[in-house]
């Protein structure tokens, strides 16, 4: 395989101008493609070499897909060519009744509905070639295993010993792959479903939040609200894990109590260990704040505790404890002041090779399926990147403590957070267009604004919203979800700011953050919110919108 070619897209869509567009859009994302003009050109182009192929289903339903599928029949063992295939009616079987013949044909294939947005297609073309870059490096192993094979057959001592152990390794490399390629494909799953949740939770809250206003003195059906609107809240704090556990968020060091954070996971902790571990989880009150991502440092807590538990089969004791600490000189970390986190056990312990080797990705004592072996190296990951570290200690049969240490904060965190928020009512009559296609988040949302005391114009697509911003003159703000059908919510913010150049605009996501890329630079408000976080975002976007109108002084 050539490697000019190896990480290239080839793309067979012989009908219309689907094959032009993802072209341009992967140029755009500084992916190259090469475009074939029929199934022969196609099969020439992956003899030539390529990375990922993107296939309308027109092309393979009444052609002769013999020669493809011998090809992908005849692939070496380290290659599964990654698809992803056009459809008009989307993967499932309900819908798609040739979805189960092109899946057992291509075999590793993601199904792409058209029309399709420009960022579902970047995504699933780099989730493709990230897959294909692997098998590359497996590729790249199992040569190198070959070669050292063939120096062994030459060496008469031992031969049969050496030859076994490169065979357990050959193994080894392989199982890597595949738990990778799980690993990536649950992650993608957890980002979905969160983005879901989040989506039926933002109408719960906002529902939960005007009828707290309408009980008046009936004080049982308040603590009733107030309950729901609790296990809504817990029900959006595990959401954000899940968006953590897909990588679905991107870092975002906060001062942030340790203690508190600690006290808010032991029922999770419990739970997720079972009863015959002991847990005791200790910090005190007094502890300062450090700078880290909550809800990384969390999962990187809750990976700690569960790699306990299964060093302890037979039950134990695991302790969580948190410390101040003044670091003078440390090769490892810089002068200055740290929070240490402590998690040990009383399990089975590491010798001293598997404690050398403990942070190495995807090294793992578990069996197969039992382990990613990347829990570690990404609890190491995290602390390097806050300017801390992960400091292992372990003795065979006398259990494992795992220190994180993380810089303090030299900032408080912000103690209203922790207080319930007073609803911001507006100073001024504003009229808001607010775009979602989801009907029953852009109905709770526009309830929730009217009860604020603002004017509502409700679009169901970018399109709807974009003619209304032409004919609708006293429009005063607009909020639109991220992810619509036909047009983004960040195409209509750049349409709009061509027509409206000093329009507020506040983009809602069902993602907790989308710092990079498109859209970075909108106020964005993430889902699930509260009546009084869409209140207090609006109320500043409005404010800075009036202090930025010069006004005009009539002449005495």
């Amino acid at each position: 395989m050539r490697g000019e070619f190896a990480e290239r897209a080839l793309i067979l869509t012989p009908l219309g101008r689907d094959d032009r567009i993802a072209a341009a859009m992967l140029a755009e994302a500084h992916m190259r493609s090469t475009i074939c003009p029929d199934l022969p050109a196609f099969l020439i182009g992956l003899n030539e070499g390529a990375g990922f192929g993107i296939v309308a289903e027109e092309a393979l339903l009444r052609t002769d897909v013999r020669d493809l599928s011998a090809w992908i029949d005849s692939q070496p063992e380290w290659s599964d060519f990654p698809f992803v295939l056009l459809t008009r009616r989307g993967g499932g079987l309900e819908r798609n009744p040739d979805a189960r013949r092109l899946l057992d044909l291509l075999g590793n294939v993601n199904f792409l509905e058209r029309p399709f947005h420009p960022t579902t297609l970047v995504s699933l073309a780099r989730s493709a070639l990230r897959g294909r870059k692997r098998q590359y490096d497996a590729r790249t192993t199992l040569m190198e295993l070959r070669d050292s094979e063939d120096r062994l057959r030459r060496v008469n001592e031992t031969l049969e010993a050496r030859v076994e152990e490169r065979t357990r390794e050959h193994e080894a490399a392989l199982a890597q792959l595949h738990e990778a390629q799980k690993l990536e494909m649950l992650g993608q799953l957890t980002g979905g479903v969160a983005h879901d949740f989040n989506n039926l939770l933002t109408p719960v809250i906002g529902n939960l939040d005007l009828l707290r206003t309408q009980v008046g003195n009936n004080s049982r059906a308040a603590r009733l609200i107030q309950s729901a609107l609790q296990a809504a809240s817990r029900a959006a704090t595990l959401v954000q894990r899940l968006l953590a556990f897909a990588r679905r968020q991107d870092l975002q060091p906060q001062s942030v109590s340790i203690t508190a954070l600690l006290d808010g996971m032991t029922d999770m902790i419990s739970r997720s260990l079972g009863p015959t571990i002991q847990v005791a989880i200790s910090a005190p009150p007094e502890l300062p704040p450090a700078r880290v991502d909550p809800n990384q440092l969390e999962l990187a807590i809750l990976n700690l505790a569960i790699n306990a538990r299964d060093a302890m089969p037979r039950g134990g004791h695991l302790t969580i404890s948190a410390t101040e600490e003044d670091v003078r000189k440390d090769g490892r970390l810089a002068p200055g002041r740290y929070v240490r986190v402590c998690v040990s056990d009383t399990g089975v312990g590491m010798d001293p090779l598997t404690l050398s080797r403990a942070i190495e990705p995807f090294y793992t004592t578990k069996g197969i399926g039992k382990g990613t072996g990347l829990g570690l190296s990404m609890v190491h990951g995290l602390a390097a990147q806050l300017g801390g570290m992960l400091d292992l200690h372990s003795n065979q049969g006398e259990g494992t403590t795992a220190e994180i240490w993380m810089p303090v904060s030299e900032i408080m965190p912000d103690p209203a957070k922790q207080d319930e928020p007073v609803l911001a009512r507006p100073n001024q009559c504003a009229t808001i267009l607010l775009a979602d296609d989801e009907d029953l988040v852009r109905h709770g949302t526009a309830d929730m604004l009217r009860d604020i005391g603002y004017r509502v114009i409700e679009a169901t697509s970018g399109g709807e919203a974009l003619r209304l911003i032409e004919t609708e003159t006293d429009i005063d703000l607009l909020i639109t979800d991220y992810l619509m059908p036909g047009m983004s919510g960040v195409d209509l913010a750049r349409q709009i700011r061509s027509l409206r150049p000093a329009m507020p605009i506040l983009l809602i996501t069902g993602y907790s953050t989308i710092a990079e890329g498109p859209g970075a630079e909108l106020a964005r408000l993430a889902k699930p919110f509260r009546q009084t976080d869409l209140a207090s975002r609006i109320a500043g976007l409005l404010d800075q919108a009036c202090e930025n109108v010069i006004p005009l002084v009539r002449p005495g």
